[in-house]
């Protein structure tokens, strides 16, 4: 019986994949991969390329999610692109989506999830998690994202910083994922919500692939040009 299965990709080394994840990918009939507009390559199909059985001739398509706000927009692009997908799996196929990091973390795949249970609840669904980037992210810096007795917090995207601000003053840990941005914007707030100079302050941009930057100071020695502009971005803070 054809089945779907959401793979996790991980934060970009292929070498990250589970094993789970490179047999399913393998197996795959049809690959439908995410990206964020029409002509631009998938991030997770650049991922997985490598580990593609080619003489099984998979179907590759890609899902465009446009990278708006507007929920009429997102909602007709979910309904849309999950119409795709269950169509294929009802045509005998046996589908494969991925997605960057794992798929229960501000993944793509969360609403078009709600989408299948909803509308096509006879598809059978398989899920494989992935590595998130803020592990692949500590084990690179070599530190710790909480111990002991240790609150963390993460955060998507730096929209509303007294929110943010507010979680600073309960939390030893801050994981800002994604959009870097937004990151210079929170750093005077951190300061304010009670993060000394000397607390760990780490960042980076496109981990796991050969154009990662890591970085790793105190929250005292950072400027400018510590920030990255790259939305693939993750930053860490964590209070002396």
């Amino acid at each position: 019986m054809a089945e779907l299965t959401c793979v996790g990709c991980g934060p970009g080394d292929p070498e990250l994949l589970t094993v789970k994840a490179v047999k399913a990918i393998k197996a795959a009939d049809v690959i439908m991969c995410p990206t964020s507009k029409e002509g631009k390559e998938s991030i997770a199909y650049s991922i997985i390329s490598s580990i593609v059985d080619n003489s099984r001739k998979p179907e590759i398509v890609n899902l465009v999610f446009p990278m708006v706000k507007d929920k009429e927009i997102l909602e007709d692009t979910w309904e849309k692109n999950t119409r795709t997908i269950a169509e294929s799996v009802r045509g005998g196929k046996n589908v494969v989506y991925l997605t960057v990091g794992d798929p229960s973390l501000y993944s793509t795949w969360i609403y078009i999830h709600r989408e299948l249970r909803e509308k096509y609840p006879d598809v059978k669904i398989n899920i494989i998690p992935g590595i998130v980037s803020m592990f692949a992210f500590a084990s690179k810096v070599g530190i710790s994202i909480a111990e002991g007795d240790e609150t963390m917090a993460v955060i998507p995207a730096c929209y509303d910083l007294a929110r943010v601000k507010e979680t600073a003053k309960n939390c030893d840990t801050m994981v800002f994922l994604k959009d870097g941005r937004y990151f210079d914007q929170v750093i005077s707030l951190l300061k304010e919500a009670g993060f000394p100079d000397n607390s760990l302050f780490a960042i980076a941009q496109d981990v796991g692939t050969d154009q990662e930057i890591v970085k790793k100071l105190t929250l005292g020695e950072v400027t400018k040009e510590t920030f990255t502009n790259k939305y693939f971005s993750i930053m860490v803070v964590k209070r002396a």
